[in-house]
């Protein structure tokens, strides 16, 4: 049975491709906006890497750090630590230069009323930090949310797609990669957008929405019928080996599983293995917010898992009980609003 120590051990084990192409990233490797779903067990990943390998390599983890167990957890594991609000300019100007950044700071949920702030974190913000790490590679965290809704038939959106943000939270992230996108064409800046669609940790995301839903008896939408996810532990492995990807112009790449995975089969399948029978409502559109990922799965390789086994760990997680972060990631919304 799975548990929460098993779990951080599975998305903080390197791969032998992470191991040997940590190798090949010079220098130190800084990692802005460290705190939320995904930045502590990236930064853990990376320090493992960087020990597996036998090289020295600085790995910096940055944010504001409300929870002090993420703290502990990474200097345990030798990440350095830097409690910062990088919205402050004075505290973002003493942050030390790195060849390699991750940047992985936004806001997204709340915007609805606070426009101004979800502004302020995804769009200004990415302006001050591609100013100040002009000389650096940058991979910049984005979303599938800035292409249209696609139809279901053509396997997603491709790179090469027009970006049509439909709402206040699409339009800032398009507004981040473009922040980064004038310093990789000003000052040259190898720069990678990194387009990311739904990471599936277990005690958060898509697959953890709909089994908590089929618990608690609560209707699965069913409007968005098919998604894109993908193991958040290949997720944060695919940030740290973008660096060797990261150009001028930026290098646009969308993140997630090669599947598209109907969301009335996961329920059904995830229902079984729980014994509960789900409740859908909506009727399914044949149209969702879906990336075709071919490039991503030439760059990167498959994920350590596939679509059906996570479903499967899913369900084992459920049966533990170890709990969710309880932090629903609204994949039924069609409208841009969150």
């Amino acid at each position: 049975m799975l548990n929460e120590e098993i779990l951080q051990q599975m998305l903080t084990a390197p791969s032998q491709k992470l191991i040997e192409d940590i190798k090949r990233i010079e220098g130190d490797i800084i990692v802005l906006g460290a705190g939320g779903k995904m930045g502590p067990s990236l930064c853990v990943l990376a320090a493992k890497a960087v020990r597996a390998a036998g090289i020295s390599k600085r790995v910096i983890a940055v944010s504001r750090f409300s929870s002090a167990d993420s703290m502990r957890e990474l200097e345990e594991n030798g990440v350095e630590i830097i409690r910062a609000d990088l919205q402050n300019p004075e505290e973002l100007a003493r942050l030390p230069e790195a060849p390699n950044v991750i940047y992985m700071a936004g806001r997204k949920f709340g915007t609805e009323g606070h426009e101004w702030e979800t502004w302020g974190m995804n769009a200004t913000l990415s302006a001050f930090v591609a100013e100040k790490y002009r000389n650096s590679r940058i991979v910049a965290f984005s979303s599938a949310n800035i292409y249209a809704i696609s139809p279901a038939c053509q396997g997603g959106s491709c790179e090469s797609d027009p970006v049509v943000p439909c709402g206040e939270y699409p339009m800032s992230c398009l507004a981040r990669e473009r922040a980064f996108e004038y310093a990789a064409n000003k000052y040259g800046t190898k720069v990678f957008l990194y387009r990311l669609c739904f990471a599936i940790a277990l005690n958060y995301g898509v697959l953890c929405d709909i089994a908590t839903n089929i618990q608690n008896g609560t209707p699965i939408q069913l409007g968005n019928a098919c998604v894109n996810y993908i193991w958040q532990g290949s997720a944060n492995e695919y940030a740290i080996r973008a660096l060797l990807y990261a150009d001028s112009p930026a290098v646009k790449m969308n993140i997630s599983g090669p599947e598209v995975i109907s969301v009335r089969y996961a329920a059904e399948r995830i229902g079984k293995g729980l014994g509960i029978e789900p409740v859908f409502e909506g009727i399914p559109q044949n149209d969702a917010y879906l990336v075709n990922t071919m490039r991503c799965t030439e760059t990167f390789g498959y994920p350590a898992f596939s679509a059906g086994q996570l479903i499967d760990m899913q369900i084992d997680w459920m049966k533990s009980k170890c709990g969710t972060l309880n932090k629903p990631t609204h994949f039924e919304a069609r409208n841009g609003k969150y």
